[in-house]
C-alpha cells in the first residue's frame, strides 16, 4: 500500500494553514500549547570525566548510559529499562549522524556504550543495526569497527535501497541523483516523491535516535528531527533550504514507517560544536560532558538550539530554521515550547 498520504489530513491542514499565514506575514509560528507530559521530559546525565581534551572516555560514558537509561525509565536495572522500550524480538536500529566523522558527529564511543548495554541485557547482536544515510560515512567515522568488535550490523539507508510502496509526496520537484528510485526516469510527477529506505520498511522495527550537539546552518541543529527525516528517504536535495525544511522535516518524520518506530532520543552532548556544521572545529566547541535522554524529539532539538546559542555567546540568533520545531509542535510530534519541557539533571562523580 502506498503511504504517500500517510500524514493525516488534519496534520497537513495544520501545516498548510501555518505556512500560508507565515508567508503572507500575518502570523508568526508559535509554540504548541500542550501541557508537560512524560514525553516532554528530558533527562540530562553529566560526568566531567566523560571527555579528556575532547577525547571520549569509554568507562565514564558506559556509566552515563547505564545511569541514564535506568533513571529515565525508572527501572531498577538496565535490562528492565530496555525491556520497557523494546523486546528481544525487535530489530533495533541505532540511528547515528556520521557524515561529520567520529570527532564531530555521533561518537562511536557513545554508540559502543549503548551496544554493550543492550548486549548485557540479553539482546542478540544480530538484532542490533547501527545505521545512517550512507555506509561510506559510517566507515569513515569508524562505526564498522563496532561491527567487528560486537558482531552487530552496520549499514546505510541508501545502500539498502528504497521502497517504492512507501513515500512522502509533495509538489516540490527535486533534482534526482544516482541512488534515488526515480533517477533517470522521465514523465509527469517524476521527482515529487521521496521514498522510504527498505531498511525501515523491511528490517528495523524500533529506532534509538542518537544525534550530536552540532549546529546546522539551515536546520539550526543536526538533531533528532532533521537527522532521522533526511536520512530515511531519497530525493532530499530539494529540501536543503530553511523554508523547505520547515515543512518537509516534520512531515517526513511523521510517516509511520519512520517516527512511529522511535522509542528513545539521545543527544550526544559530550561536546557542543556551535559553528562549522560537518567540519570539525574544536575552536568553536565546548565540552559539556552530557548525554540527554527523551521520548520527545522536538524537546531535545529545542533544548539543543538553546545550548548552541548559549555556547556561542548569544541568545539573539534569528533563523527560519526554528519554524521546523514550531511546525513539529503544531503537528503534535512533541513539545516546542521550552517552558513546557521538564528537564532533570543527574551529575555523576
Amino acid at each position: 500500500m502506498d503511504t504517500s498520504a500517510s500524514v493525516s489530513n488534519r496534520l497537513k491542514m495544520l501545516t498548510f494553514v501555518l505556512l500560508a499565514a507565515t508567508l503572507s506575514g500575518i502570523f508568526e509560528p508559535r509554540a504548541d500549547s500542550g501541557i508537560v507530559t512524560n514525553s516532554s521530559r528530558v533527562l540530562i546525565v553529566q560526568n566531567r570525566a566523560a571527555t579528556r581534551a575532547f577525547s571520549p572516555q569509554p568507562a565514564p560514558i558506559r556509566e552515563m548510559v547505564s545511569e541514564g537509561i535506568t533513571r529515565f525509565t525508572t527501572k531498577p536495572t538496565a535490562k528492565a529499562a530496555w525491556l520497557s522500550l523494546v523486546t528481544t524480538q525487535d530489530i533495533i536500529g541505532l540511528k547515528v549522524f556520521s557524515a561529520p566523522g567520529r570527532d564531530t558527529g555521533t561518537r562511536p564511543t557513545v554508540v559502543a556504550a549503548f551496544v554493550e548495554s543492550l548486549l548485557e541485557a540479553g539482546f542478540p547482536a544480530s538484532h542490533i543495526i547501527i545505521w545512517d544515510r550512507r555506509d561510506s560515512d559510517l566507515r569513515l567515522a569508524h562505526f564498522h569497527e563496532l561491527a567487528d568488535r560486537y558482531g552487530v550490523t552496520v549499514t546505510g539507508a541508501v545502500d539498502e535501497g528504497f521502497d517504492d510502496k512507501y513515500s512522502y509526496d509533495t509538489a516540490l520537484v527535486g533534482k534526482l541523483v544516482y541512488g534515488d528510485i526515480e533517477f533517470g526516469r522521465k514523465g509527469e510527477g517524476v521527482g515529487r516523491k521521496s521514498y522510504v529506505t527498505k531498511l525501515l520498511t523491511h528490517r528495523v522495527t524500533k529506532i534509538i535516535n542518537i544525534t550530536p550537539l552540532l549546529n546546522h546552518n539551515f536546520a539550526g541543529v543536526s538533531g533528532a528531527l532533521y537527522g532521522l527525516a533526511l536520512s530515511s528517504v531519497d530525493n532530499t536535495l530539494r529540501f536543503e533550504e530553511s523554508q523547505r525544511l520547515a515543512t518537509a522535516v516534520p512531515e517526513i518524520y511523521a510517516l509511520p514507517e519512520i517516527g512511529d518506530k522511535v522509542v528513545l532520543n539521545v543527544v550526544d552532548a559530550l561536546i557542543c560544536q556551535y559553528e562549522g556544521e560537518e567540519r570539525t572545529r574544536l575552536q568553536d566547541s565546548s565540552a559539556l560532558n552530557e548525554l540527554w535522554f527523551s521520548l520527545d524529539p522536538v524537546a531535545v532539538d529545542v533544548l539543543a538550539l538553546q545550548a548552541l546559542e548559549k555556547e556561542k555567546g548569544t541568545d539573539k540568533r534569528k533563523t527560519p530554521a526554528k519554524e521546523i520545531y514550531s511546525n513539529a509542535g503544531l503537528m503534535e510530534l512533541g513539545t516546542s515550547d521550552p517552558n513546557k519541557i521538564k528537564v532533570e539533571r543527574v551529575r555523576l562523580k
